[in-house]
C-alpha cells in the first residue's frame, strides 16, 4: 500500500497526512477492496484543463480526473485535483476549503472502487458516499 501527495504548481499545506492516509486505505477496506498505489497531484485550473483536453478531448474545467489502474480488488489510480476548483466550490456550496478538498478526494476513490456518477441515481449515491466518509473523516480520523 502506497499513498502519496504531491504538489504540481500550487502551495498549500494539507490536513494532517497520516489521517488522510489512514482515512482512504479505511473506506477503501470498507468497500470490500485492498489498497494499491495512489497517487493524489494537486494543481491549478489551468493544469488540469489542459489535461482534461489532452487525455480526455474535454475543453472545461474540473475538479478531479481519475485514472483508474485497479486490477481486481486492488485499488490503485492517479487523482489530479485542481485545488482552484476546489476553492472555488467551496465558496459556491457553503462549504470549508478542508470539507470540499475532503470531498474531491473521496469522489476518486469511490470511481476507483466502482462507483459511478453517469445519471442521476448513480450521481445521489455517490454523494451518499462521500457525505458517509466525510463525516467518517470528521469523527475518526480528524486530528
Amino acid at each position: 500500500m502506497n499513498i502519496d501527495f504531491n504538489f504540481e504548481d500550487v502551495d498549500f499545506n494539507l490536513l494532517d497526512e497520516q489521517s488522510l492516509k489512514d482515512w482512504i486505505a479505511f473506506a477503501i477496506q470498507n468497500q470490500h477492496c485492498f489498497t494499491g498505489n495512489l497517487s493524489y497531484i494537486f494543481c491549478s485550473d489551468e493544469y488540469l484543463w489542459n489535461m482534461n483536453k489532452q487525455y480526455l478531448g474535454h475543453d472545461y474545467y474540473t475538479d478531479i480526473i481519475t485514472f483508474d489502474y485497479v486490477e481486481d480488488k486492488i485499488v490503485s489510480g492517479d487523482m489530479f485535483i485542481s485545488y482552484d476548483r476546489v476553492c472555488d466550490n467551496a465558496d459556491r456550496f457553503g462549504v470549508s476549503r478542508e470539507t470540499e478538498l475532503l470531498r474531491v478526494m473521496i469522489h476518486g476513490v469511490m470511481h476507483l472502487v466502482g462507483y459511478d456518477d453517469q445519471t442521476d441515481e448513480e450521481e445521489a449515491e455517490i454523494h451518499k458516499m462521500e457525505d458517509f466518509y466525510i463525516d467518517v473523516y470528521n469523527k475518526q480520523f480528524r486530528k
